[in-house]
């Protein structure tokens, strides 16, 4: 590769604060307010995009506050954020769900609107427009991050740094060890959410649960599909097949949609670009168009194959894909799916999930899901880069592997690990350690004291 040497330069210093979240997602929200719920913390948060909230932004539903038992194993920030956005009428309630565990829909804008009054309450300093493009290093420690913006490179210096990127940036330019991707090095593939309105609701519930034979659907009894609730449909293999044979490209196995905040407006997830690493922004880039060529296929196809949808129209469409994988740590501890199967239990659990392993398969447009008959933990050292200090990442770049991360990518247990991750960070600078070194238990305490459900 041409390389180029660059000047040495001196760069400003914009911020020094105790505790800097790099990423303004799911986990980087929580991670933000976690930190700066414990008194005399300077945070600062950052963000690379125009919105917060990230994922909570493009549609999907929240998945994962339940677990297989019904109840709530999500709790703490997470489910505060959740409630306040219900009592504003912007959330529904958590809805068992048999093939996804739980269902949680939430609005959009209502979750930037949330997220900035927050950021607002706790004195929390957020910088948007801006890529973390460095790191600051004093051997193996991080000492803060280096952004670029419109206004030039600018260095933040923190005594800690929350990596809540999903895509372990910072962790992979301090020179942690990542892995990436399946045993191939192939990751989940990407999707490019969109919304139909004007789908006649009643019909396709009333098709669904009057002709299961027809339609195919998979895991859930057809009754389900009676009550004017939330739900998701995954299933329509039998459609697909006949819209294939018409011509249609369409790019997956099953068709899969899930209610909306509105009685007439479903969420759609079915553009899948594989192989597309979206750490490369090449393969981002193509990704995006494939996506959206995908998707007005897909919309042909809903609305002459699927009842309900014969007069529906896009409406909305994500700002961005969905990436469900891409680097992720090799931490002091590393969760596997047979550990998750299994609903392990640990001494330094600091977050717990139910959701299945979900995997998109890496090739081709299929899925799978295996579930656990209760809820598993996740201990505090998964979120603990090896030989790196100063640095904690949570969100989908754990250390897990690829298939125990296909449970633990999703947007609840994401939001569980950044509160984790955000007080952690506060508590080792309070108390003058590293977060490897930090009294887990005294952390445990203080996720307690929130209100975070631990699996007790």
């Amino acid at each position: 590769m041409k390389t180029i040497a660059v000047p040495a330069c001196e760069i400003p210093v914009r911020a020094e604060v105790d505790v800097l979240v790099v990423g303004a997602g799911p986990a980087g929200i929580m991670a933000a307010q976690a930190a700066a719920l414990v008194p005399g913390t300077k945070v600062m948060l950052i963000e690379s995009r125009s919105i917060l909230g990230g994922n909570m932004t493009i549609g999907l539903p929240l998945l994962g506050f339940l677990g297989r038992k019904g109840n709530e194993i999500i709790k703490g920030l997470p489910l505060q954020f959740v409630e306040r956005l219900r009592e504003k009428g912007l959330a529904t309630h958590h809805r068992a769900c048999p093939l996804h565990v739980s269902l949680t829909m939430v609005d959009p804008e209502g979750v930037k609107r949330q997220a900035f009054q927050i950021i607002k309450e706790c004195g929390i300093e957020l910088l948007m427009y801006v890529f973390a493009s460095d790191v600051i290093m004093e051997g193996d420690t991080v000492k803060g991050v280096i952004i670029e913006s419109k206004k030039g490179r600018e260095a933040i210096l923190a005594k800690r740094v929350v990596d809540c990127t999903g895509d372990g940036d910072i962790a992979y330019r301090a020179g942690a060890e990542m892995a990436y991707g399946n045993e191939n090095g192939i990751a989940q593939p990407p999707t490019l959410m969109f919304s139909m309105r004007g789908v006649d609701s009643r019909k396709l519930r009333d098709a669904i649960a009057d002709h299961p034979e027809l339609y195919d659907i998979d895991f859930i009894p057809n009754e389900f599909f009676r009550a004017d609730d939330i739900c998701t449909v995954v299933g329509f293999r039998n459609q697909i097949r006949k819209a294939r044979e018409a011509g249609l490209n369409i790019p997956v196995e099953r068709t899969i949609f899930m209610t909306g905040m509105a009685p007439d407006e479903w969420w759609v997830n079915m553009s899948r670009v594989s192989g597309v690493d979206a750490t490369d922004p090449a393969q981002s880039t193509h990704g995006e168009a494939m996506c959206v060529e995908q998707n007005a296929e897909i919309v042909r196809y809903l609305k002459e194959y699927i009842p309900g949808f014969e007069n529906a129209y896009m409406d909305r469409v994500a700002p961005f894909m969905g990436v469900r994988e891409t680097r992720r740590i090799v931490g002091e501890y590393t969760l596997t799916e047979q550990e998750v199967l299994d609903c392990a239990r640990f001494d330094d659990v600091v977050a717990v999930s139910g959701y299945p392993v979900d995997q998109h398969h890496p090739v081709g447009g299929d899925c799978s899901l295996y579930w656990c008959p209760d809820s598993y933990d996740i201990p505090y050292r998964c979120l603990i880069p090896k030989k790196i200090n100063g640095l904690i990442v949570a969100g989908r770049d754990v250390s897990m592997s690829h298939l125990a991360l296909a449970s633990a990518r999703v947007m609840a247990p994401a939001m569980a690990l950044g509160e984790a991750a955000g007080k952690a960070a506060a508590l080792s600078v309070k108390d003058g350690v590293e977060m490897r070194d930090l009294n887990v238990g005294k952390l445990q305490d203080a996720l307690r004291a929130e209100g975070a459900y631990l699996g007790e």
